[in-house]
């Protein structure tokens, strides 16, 4: 299925969670926030929140610095 993540367009095997899709980018979901279609996931929620074909999601990586 077809998807974007952060303004790009990628195919990706479906079905599949967000956790999942993030796994799969070699992210660990506990870095990073997600938005879904303009829409916030919760942490929580990324194992039982499905992608499903044209979504759009971003992805934020948390950056510390000083």
């Amino acid at each position: 299925m077809e998807i974007t993540v952060n303004g790009e367009t990628r195919q990706v095997e479906g079905p599949l969670s967000v956790e999942e899709l993030l796994h799969s980018l070699g992210i660990t979901p506990g870095a990073v926030a997600v938005e879904q279609n303009l829409a916030i996931v919760h942490r929580e929620a990324y194992g039982a929140t499905p992608v499903e074909a044209g979504d759009v999601i971003e992805i934020i990586r948390f950056v510390g610095g000083g």
